[in-house]
């Protein structure tokens, strides 16, 4: 993906914006007036708001997917490398808080389907690679087969989704990394063989 420096400063930017003060904070006006330059002057960089956060999602799905195609090659043991997958994640996040605002942007902004696929896209890359990682430790005998990788998967997820949330409704007022690797080591402890 090709983002310009600028680009990368302004969604910084607008993640920060929302993240000190809520959805209804990122205008163009209070954006440009953060990066110290004139509207006009940011819309040479984006067309317009939605574009910022649509942005802001495929950069987050190609770091996703380059991330957790090294971790895939890095770990070869399924149940830790699903730690690692997540652990990468918590690491990313608690480095870069601002982005996790474009994620729960759906159903807060205006929503359009341009948004909602730039969501989705982001969740499949994450849902690849996880079914990919159950389904590997199903056929070796280290996860269970008593249910579907897929729901397996959807559980793992939505896990994650809610500690994040809960993290960003705390106002980031825990240690995400200590309790979600807490809370990943309980997923998996669920889901391998005994």
């Amino acid at each position: 993906m090709d983002i310009k420096p600028r680009q990368l400063e302004i969604m910084e930017a607008a993640g920060q914006l929302m993240t000190e003060s809520g959805y209804a904070a990122l205008t163009t006006k209070r954006l440009a007036e953060r990066m110290g330059f004139s509207e006009p002057a940011l819309y040479r960089h984006f067309k317009n708001k939605e574009e910022i956060l649509l942005t802001m999602l495929h950069y987050l799905a190609a770091s996703m997917e380059e991330r957790l195609t090294e971790v895939t090659a890095r770990v070869s043991d399924p149940s830790e490398r699903v730690e690692a997958m997540f652990d990468s994640h918590f690491r990313f996040f608690t480095q870069y808080p601002h982005f996790l605002m474009a994620i729960f942007a759906s159903g807060v902004l205006d929503q359009t389907p341009a948004l909602d696929k730039g969501i989705t896209d982001l969740m499949e890359v994450k849902r690849r690679h996880l079914l990919a990682t159950i389904k590997e430790g199903q056929a070796k005998g280290v996860f269970t087969d008593a249910f579907p990788a897929e729901l397996l998967t959807t559980i793992a997820m939505g896990t994650f989704r809610l500690h994040m949330l809960r993290w960003r409704m705390s106002g980031r007022s825990f240690d995400l990394t200590k309790k979600g690797r807490a809370l990943v080591k309980v997923v998996v402890g669920l889901i391998r063989t005994k």
